[in-house]
């Protein structure tokens, strides 16, 4: 049966019907008591005219981003933020993460340096979507790929990183974004959940937000799989009790097994630090296949404390190391290259929205942000490929 649907009125030709009953009255010129409580209808029906007016003329604009901005200059800003987006995407879905680096792609990856350097980028909805689509578009391809030779190493958010391998998936400060200070960036709990579905463990370098999310970290323990962090992360936090606390020794290898007990990796949890007072565990994992790759979390030595070079500069005297997962603004991530003397480097860290713009390294490096060497590791001999959010290789053992 066809039945047409009348809409219900909207509040706005209730209020114009309203208005012109009153007025309808008043041309009756009724006595001086009615006509007053008339007039009284007629003031308060118009207020709520004008105050409905407003807001339907408030919700249909656009929200203002930028409080330094005039709205036509932040809607500009907007605009140009999809159009070097739009831009930045096709150069590097059509130019991938490789070795060497084309200029193509480096400009590329110069545009999204642009618009991430926006004080409120985070609240632009071009680089919301920008980043969950990128985001989701890697779990997808997690979700369809397998592996039977080498690894896939996808780049997630900040230090963010998942390994496939063919018998393992690892994954490293896996976050959902929230500290770019907006929860319209941020992934949503079934992109987080399923990313926890495609690994087998979690290992979480220190306790910083953007590294450790307690979420994440309960994604994976609810499927039985273990999360890997120093003793201060969640130190105050029920779930603390049920992490998996491995020795911080230099050179030691210990087992862990995954996938209820089917699969063991072999690790060595460096005992490093973020300046001194953060415990910052280094993890570098082994595969049943023999591959290796090192985490680094934000690993970084400064100032009168440098103890960590005492292993730093010895890891790869003890281990092979095949991927090394550095963060972009330690300041001597050349020596530690050196250190670790890896087959392949993919850094990590670029464009931390959560930072002041400054601190947000970008792409093109900044050598005078703390000294950096960034610059100088990615015109040397090591094999380095610079990725951004979403994007993978594959590693194959035998290349450099």
């Amino acid at each position: 049966m066809n039945m047409k649907t009348v809409p219900a009125p909207s509040r706005r030709a209730i209020l114009t019907q309203a208005l012109t009953f009153i007025v309808a009255l008043v041309n009756q010129r009724p006595g001086r008591e009615l006509r007053e409580v008339v007039l009284l209808c007629l003031l308060l029906s118009g207020g709520a005219f004008l105050q409905q007016a407003v807001a339907d003329t408030t919700a249909a604009r656009p929200l203002k981003i930028d409080p330094n901005l005039d709205e036509k200059s932040d809607a500009y800003m907007n605009r140009q933020s999809a159009a070097l987006l739009a831009e930045a995407s096709r150069t590097l879905q059509q130019l991938p993460p490789q070795f060497p680096e084309p200029r193509e792609r480096h400009l590329g990856l110069l545009l999204l340096d642009s618009v991430l350097h926006d004080p409120q980028a985070a609240r632009r909805p071009p680089v919301q979507t920008f980043f969950r689509t990128r985001i989701e578009t890697a779990l997808a391809e997690m979700e369809a790929t397998q592996v039977h030779k080498g690894a896939q190493i996808w780049k997630l958010y900040n230090m963010g990183f998942v390994v496939r391998t063919k018998s393992v998936t690892l994954a490293f400060d896996l976050v959902s974004g929230r500290t770019a200070g907006c929860p319209d960036f941020e992934l949503s709990s079934n992109v987080l959940a399923r990313l926890a579905r495609q690994c087998d463990v979690l290992f979480i370098s220190h306790r910083h937000r953007d590294h450790a999310e307690e979420p994440m970290a309960q994604l994976f323990l609810a499927q039985g799989k273990p999360v890997v962090a120093p003793p201060q992360v969640f130190a105050d936090r029920p779930l603390h009790a049920s992490l998996t606390h491995l020795k911080r020794a230099a050179h030691i290898t210990q087992s862990l097994p995954v996938q209820g007990g089917k699969q063991a990796l072999k690790v060595v949890v460096y005992p490093g630090h973020q300046m001194g007072s953060v415990e910052n565990n280094v993890s570098l994992v082994i595969t049943p296949e023999g591959l290796s790759f090192a985490h680094l979390g934000d690993q970084i030595n400064e100032g009168d404390f440098m103890v960590d070079y005492e292993w730093i500069d010895a890891v790869g005297q003890h281990h092979r190391v095949d991927v090394l997962l550095p963060p972009c603004w330690t300041n001597e991530i050349f020596r530690i290259a050196k250190g670790f003397n890896p087959r392949l480097i993919l850094p990590g860290h670029e464009n931390e929205l959560g930072h002041p713009v400054d601190e947000r390294v970008p792409f093109w490096g900044d050598a005078e942000f703390l000294q950096l060497t960034y610059p100088e590791l990615k015109r040397s001999s090591y094999r380095t490929i610079v990725m951004t959010w979403g994007e993978s290789v594959r590693y194959v053992p035998d290349s450099r």
